[in-house]
């Protein structure tokens, strides 16, 4: 009897390993969550100046940096296109510059292009939040790292909050939290 069990448990922390990585691995789905009574529409938010404060997580949780964001946004009915230009300041002193070009595609839909990010970013809303997916290209030790995001944001009342994870070959390398902010857009 002694001797199964001792047989037994390598296999059962084996199993154990494998259910926490499956679990690791899934993800939420938009048509899932629990959504409040707003709508988010990414063009209506982010039209004129919007402000926003962040932190970058390492994959342990803990903070390595903060930033601050200044965002600008225009919305091209004819086009169906919102630019954002989006400028980054980092607690470090490094100053950063992001363009989004986001294509509204149907209700719940859209599309993203940016010059850090590989391919077209693909986003879905629903109700009060909106899934981003998507490929960015960061700086990291002298090279450019290409990271998985997925990307959440949720909007209450006036506040955006969104939480993304970043991720390399599937495994959690860190996190960006953000909170945008339109009811004071100026100020810091």
């Amino acid at each position: 009897m002694m001797r199964l069990n001792r047989m037994m448990r390598p296999c059962s922390l084996a199993v154990l390993l494998i259910t926490l990585m499956a679990s690791a691995c899934s993800t939420m789905k938009i048509d899932t969550i629990p959504i409040n009574g707003q709508d988010f529409l990414v063009e209506e938010y982010f039209a004129g100046n919007t402000r926003a404060h962040g932190i970058v997580l390492n994959r342990g949780g803990s903070p390595i940096r903060y930033f601050k964001v200044h965002i600008e946004g225009l919305w091209d009915e004819q086009t169906r296109t919102l630019t954002l230009n989006e400028d980054f300041i980092f607690d470090d002193g490094e100053i950063s510059q992001r363009i989004w070009e986001i294509k509204r595609m149907e209700k719940s839909r859209y599309t993203g292009t940016a010059d850090d990010v590989e391919g077209v970013a693909i986003g879905f809303s629903r109700g009060n939040a909106l899934n981003w997916q998507y490929t960015l290209n960061i700086p990291w030790k002298q090279r450019t790292l290409a990271v998985q995001l997925d990307d959440w944001m949720y909007l209450q009342d006036d506040v955006l909050i969104n939480r993304a994870v970043m991720r390399k070959f599937g495994v959690r390398v860190g996190e960006i939290l953000i909170a945008f902010d339109k009811q004071n857009p100026t100020a810091d």
